[in-house]
């Protein structure tokens, strides 16, 4: 096997990873100046459809995170980015939050379907209506596939579910835009000037974050925070290249073992 080479990018996940919807996870600000002190390239990388771009930097503004907007790459953005590429109309089942990161976008008469987290629009009428676009033959686009994702009152349903639905009952497959698509993780790379085999991914999802960066040659870390449960590490092959407590522990190792 060939030997590693030098860590120069991280990559790390946001909601459960360095907070929990308005909650920061303890010790993750200070942990995030450790990692910057250093000479690797930090980017941060969402799958989250819950808000736009820009509420989702007023809410990290708000916990006290010194990040800034090009430093993350959402899926949102990567979903767009796709729809622009096939020039389609999409019937957009978002969060309403979500919307302002379509803006321009034509949607009447929509011949494709982008689905992300909706719980709003998630009932049998708009599901049903998405179902009939499909069968006409309209691309089924999903920002991502997550099971389940954690709010502060527990773990939820994620958009995964309704997706599958919508294939089981169109007999087609969507395109998977977000975590854990292998073009997520290499777009979210790109300009850094970074391989994978040179970057570490930090994440709450085993499947989602680090199954699918180590699917491209990243190693990846999970954090026991956010959506965790007990011997999710084991749920994924290759295991974790580590499992650790939370982000701060992430990055105490990071500082002591790859640079």
């Amino acid at each position: 096997m060939a030997a590693r080479r030098a860590l120069k990018a991280v990559l790390v996940d946001l909601n459960g990873t360095l907070h929990i919807e308005d909650a920061a996870v303890p010790g993750a600000q200070e942990a995030l100046k450790r990692l910057r002190a250093t000479s690797v390239v930090v980017k941060f990388v969402t799958n989250t459809t819950k808000e736009s771009k820009q509420d989702l930097m007023e809410r990290l503004k708000k916990l006290e995170f010194d990040i800034s907007e090009d430093e993350i790459f959402t899926s949102l953005t990567a979903a767009r980015n796709l729809v622009e590429q096939k020039q389609v109309r999409p019937m957009l089942l978002v969060d309403d939050r979500a919307l302002p990161d379509f803006k321009g976008i034509q949607t009447s008469d929509p011949n494709a379907v982008v689905i992300g987290l909706a719980p709003e629009h998630f009932h049998y009428q708009i599901l049903n209506q998405a179902f009939r676009l499909l069968l006409d033959g309209a691309p089924l686009i999903a920002i991502h596939k997550a099971r389940y994702y954690k709010r502060k009152d527990g773990l939820a349903l994620g958009p995964g579910p309704f997706v599958t639905a919508l294939e089981f009952a169109t007999d087609t497959k969507a395109t998977v835009v977000g975590k854990p698509a292998q073009t997520f993780f290499l777009e979210a790379l790109r300009g850094t000037g970074c391989e994978p085999e040179e970057a570490v991914m930090i994440g709450d999802d085993c499947r989602d974050d680090v199954g699918g960066a180590q699917n491209v040659g990243m190693r990846g870390i999970l954090v026991k925070t956010g959506k965790y449960r007990t011997a999710d590490e084991e749920k994924i092959n290759p295991a974790p290249y580590l499992t650790c407590e939370s982000f701060p522990h992430a990055v105490d190792h990071i500082l002591q073992h790859l640079l």
